[in-house]
This record gives structure tokens, C-alpha cells and sequence, in this order.
């Protein structure tokens, strides 16, 4: 009679008021053995009504784990993978585990990520397939089940499904290809520790990247500092795998047609994802070079007419991730006179706050990454100046520093063209005033100064500088508590002076 109590047990449990009567009763832990039969239609209703009872219940589900139900629910994906119904019934208890850090734990020691990939390739239902991408969303949130994901296939599997249904109009399809983008984003992403590690190692040169990374790991190690260690190493190099493993895939190219077919959509969610996975395939220098070189740039500025928000936010935030240390893409972008356009537009007119600090970010980047006099002249003539300019007295230290440095370069590249705009935008005031606040950090007081030094190659502007009284400012700085600003304020008194 087992079958029968565990079918009529499933029925009872559809019931909300049914469920609690069943849990105290104990039923869950007597239906739990019963998942290890050979019966598939035990199985079938043990697992419905072990579901129905959890669902919703995260203390129940805590426990599910706690007594050994994931292997038992990975075994029946193994041993039953042809059968629908039974498959349907483990992939809906794994899509309710799946946000618990215990069940993720326990599914890292299984062969999931196999039978996941499995499923993918032989899901024939729009609701089958979304399923399993819920599923892997959810474990993607770890990174060691990342890796497994990985190394078991999905980005192939995504490709495959991207290439399939990029010239499908249907809204199901639509769905589907957003979810595959937004799966290719989790698998890219990465915690706080990976970020830093990333941030280190883009400044590690492209012919050896891998190698250098070790290194920097290792003196990370050998200095007990935080900033990079061991670990951050093989996240990065894990990150970086796949990165050039979905490139190589073909994938960019994918998500490429596919912005290109949902350009005009009102519905943005397919172009949002797009743009994400994009923005994090650009992170690997090589990766950088290679979309460079495949006219990534060039294809995705057909967003620029976009009036959506969020995918203006991303756009932006795409190309700032491929001009970051890449002179040859700062350049490129850096005289495009449509996009320098619509960059100085956004950094003053729009409404978004968000997309109006991200276009003036890229707007720095690529005066800072660049060593193109055509490029300083380029954003003078877009009047992008004065917007980096009004960016040093940013309430984020992050991006004041941005503009300061951008300034910097852009002065010891062609200062006479940039003259004019300074004395205008009033510059050397607003430098005087970040150095006079007592709440400006550190490092911007440092870089100010750093500007002040290539200002003073101006005759204006060094007059300018003389009338404002910035040196007694810089005298009292002298005296800083900070030892780096104590420094370069000795050195532009030198260079006022004209002492060196």
C-alpha cells in the first residue's frame, strides 16, 4: 500500500491548510527513505508530496538537506533521465533548495552540473528549459558549482540555444534567449574577492597574463596582505577561462546579432542581458583586444539612439570595461564624433543619474587611456571638457580621481588646446577649492596637485594659479598628516617657483 498512501498523500498536500497536519505528523521524514526506491511511480509521488509539503517552508527545506535529500534527488536526474514526469518532479525540489548556501554545499560534492547540462540539451519545452535555467541561476551564486557549470559544458549549451533561437520573433523564444544571456552573466560574475582580483591583474600585460597574476598572488601572500592571494588567483584564472572559452565559442558574435535584432524592441530586457554578458567578457585584457579587433565597438554604438535607461547604463558601461587600459579602443571611441556627442548629452541632460556619472566616466576613460592629440581635440571640439571639469568636484572620491587623472594626461598631451576650456570652466578654482577642504581625501589632494604641476606650463593658467594664492594653500599642506600629499605639495611649490 506504500504507493497508494504516497499518491494520496501528494493529492492532500495541494491543500494549504493540509500542509502543517502532515508535518506534524512527521510525514516528511517517513516519506525521505522512500526516495531511494526503485519504483519510479514511489518515486514520483514521495517527490510531489515531499514538494508540496516543503514548499515555502524554509525550515523544512533546511532539514530536507540536513538528512541527505539532494544526492538522492541528483540520483534520480542520473538514473532517470528519460522519464518527464520524474525528472520534473527533482528539477522542481531542486529549484526550491537551490537558494539555501547548505543545499549548494551539498550539490558541489554530486555530478549536478552533468545532469543539468544533459537536461539542457534535451529540454523540448519552453517550460523545461526554463526550469533548468532557474536552477542553474541559483548555483551559479557559487563558485565552486561555477567551475563545475563550466567545465560540464553550459556555455556550449547556451551558445548552441543562443544560435538557435537568435532569428525567432516569438515571445517565448525571447524569453528564453534573455535567460540564456542573463546565465552567461552569472557564470562571468563574481564576489568581492574575485572584483579585486580582476582590478589587480588588468594591469598585467596581455602576453603573459596568467603568469603574472601568480606572481602577484604569491607577493600578496609572502606580505600578508589582503589584496590579492592564492585564491584570488584561481578565481581569476577561472574567470578568465571562461571568458575565452565562451569567445571562442563564438558567443560575443551571438549576443551581437542578437542587440542587433532587438535594437529597436520596446521590450530591453533581451539588450540589458546582452550588454551584461558583454561588459563582463570584456574583462580579460585579451578578451579586450580580440573584440576590439572583431568591430565589437563599432557594432554595439548602434544602441546610441537607444531612450531606454538601463540599456543606455549598460552601453556605457560596456564600452568604458573595453577602453579600460586599451589605448588602441580609447582612440577609436575617442573620435567617433556620434558617440562623443551623445556622451556629452547624457553627462549634462539626462534625468538618470546613474547614466549621467557613467558617461562621464567613460568620457575620462578615454582621455586616460589614450595618447591621441587627435582625441584631446576630438572631446574639446564635443565640449566635453568642462563636464570633466565639473566631474572633479564629484561627491565620489572614485570619480574625481578619474577626472583628475584624465585632465592630467589630456594637459601633458596638448595643453594649448585645452586651455581656453579650463580658464573658462574655471579649473584652476575649482582645484584650489579641493585642496583648501579639510573632508577632500587624500588622494584627490594628490592629484590635484598633480594638475596644478601641468597647468603651470601655461601662462594664463600659471597667472591664474599666482592670483587665486594657491600657494599659501600649498605651503600649509606642507604640514599634512599625510605624507604622499606632504610630498607633492613640495614639489609643485618647486615647480611655482620655478625651482625645478
Amino acid at each position: 500500500c506504500a504507493v497508494k498512501a504516497a499518491h494520496v498523500l501528494s493529492e492532500i498536500a495541494k491543500n494549504e491548510e493540509m500542509k502543517k497536519p502532515c508535518i506534524e505528523a512527521g510525514l516528511v521524514l517517513t516519506l525521505i527513505p522512500l526516495l531511494e526506491s526503485t519504483d519510479q511511480e514511489m518515486l514520483l509521488h514521495a517527490g510531489r508530496a515531499i514538494g508540496r509539503i516543503c514548499y515555502d517552508n524554509r525550515g523544512l527545506q533546511e532539514e530536507l538537506v540536513k538528512v541527505g535529500v539532494i544526492p538522492s534527488l541528483v540520483q534520480i536526474l542520473t538514473d532517470y533521465a528519460e522519464s518527464e514526469a520524474l525528472v520534473h518532479v527533482a528539477l522542481l525540489a531542486l529549484y526550491n533548495l537551490a537558494d539555501l548556501d547548505s543545499a549548494k554545499e551539498a550539490l558541489s560534492m554530486t555530478k549536478v552540473a552533468e545532469q543539468l547540462v544533459k537536461q539542457l540539451r534535451r529540454a523540448e519545452s519552453h517550460e523545461r528549459l526554463e526550469i533548468v535555467f532557474e536552477v542553474l541561476q541559483a548555483l551559479a551564486e557559487n563558485d565552486a558549482l561555477k567551475v563545475q557549470l563550466v567545465d560540464a559544458g553550459v556555455p556550449e549549451v547556451l551558445s548552441e540555444i543562443l544560435l538557435r533561437l537568435q532569428g525567432s520573433s516569438q515571445a517565448e523564444d525571447t524569453c528564453i534567449v534573455k535567460a540564456a544571456s542573463d546565465l552567461i552573466v552569472s557564470l562571468l560574475l563574481g564576489d568581492l574577492s574575485r572584483s579585486t582580483c580582476i582590478f589587480q591583474a588588468s594591469c598585467c600585460k596581455k602576453t603573459n597574463e596568467k603568469a603574472q597574476v601568480l606572481i602577484l598572488a604569491r607577493r600578496g601572500n609572502s606580505q600578508g596582505k589582503d589584496s590579492l592571494n592564492s585564491e584570488f588567483a584561481s578565481l581569476f584564472l577561472s574567470l578568465y577561462g571562461n571568458c575565452l572559452r565562451m569567445f571562442q565559442l563564438g558567443v560575443i558574435h551571438q549576443l551581437l546579432d542578437l542587440l542587433e535584432k532587438h535594437a529597436q524592441s520596446r521590450d530591453t530586457t533581451v539588450q540589458q542581458a546582452a550588454l551584461s554578458a558583454l561588459q563582463n567578457l570584456a574583462v580579460p585584457v585579451v578578451s579586450k583586444v580580440q573584440m576590439l579587433e572583431g568591430g565589437v565597438a563599432e557594432r554595439i554604438e548602434a544602441l546610441l539612439r537607444s531612450e531606454s535607461p538601463p540599456v543606455q547604463f549598460k552601453l556605457l558601461g560596456t564600452l568604458r570595461m573595453l577602453a579600460d587600459g586599451q589605448a588602441d579602443a580609447a582612440e577609436i571611441l575617442g573620435q567617433d564624433p556620434q558617440l562623443l556627442s551623445r556622451l556629452v548629452q547624457w553627462c549634462s541632460g539626462s534625468d538618470h543619474s546613474g547614466i549621467c556619472g557613467e558617461a562621464n566616466r567613460l568620457l575620462a576613460s578615454i582621455l586616460h587611456h589614450n595618447r591621441s592629440q587627435e582625441v584631446v581635440r576630438a572631446i574639446q571640439a564635443a565640449q566635453g571638457v568642462k563636464h570633466l571639469v565639473s566631474m572633479t568636484t564629484s561627491e565620489h572620491a572614485a570619480m574625481q580621481n578619474e577626472a583628475l587623472n584624465a585632465l592630467a594626461i589630456a594637459s601633458a598631451i596638448d595643453l594649448e588646446t585645452l586651455e581656453e576650456s579650463f580658464k573658462e570652466s574655471q579649473l584652476v578654482q575649482s582645484l584650489h577649492k579641493l585642496l583648501r577642504d579639510d573632508n577632500t581625501s587624500p588622494e584627490v589632494k594628490y592629484n590635484s596637485m598633480g594638475l596644478l604641476c601641468r597647468l603651470l606650463n601655461s601662462g594664463d593658467l600659471r597667472q591664474e594659479i599666482e592670483d587665486d594664492k594657491i600657494k599659501d594653500t600649498l605651503e600649509r599642506l606642507c604640514s599634512h598628516s599625510n605624507a604622499n600629499v606632504v610630498k607633492e605639495a613640495i614639489t609643485t611649490l618647486q615647480v611655482l617657483r620655478g625651482e625645478t
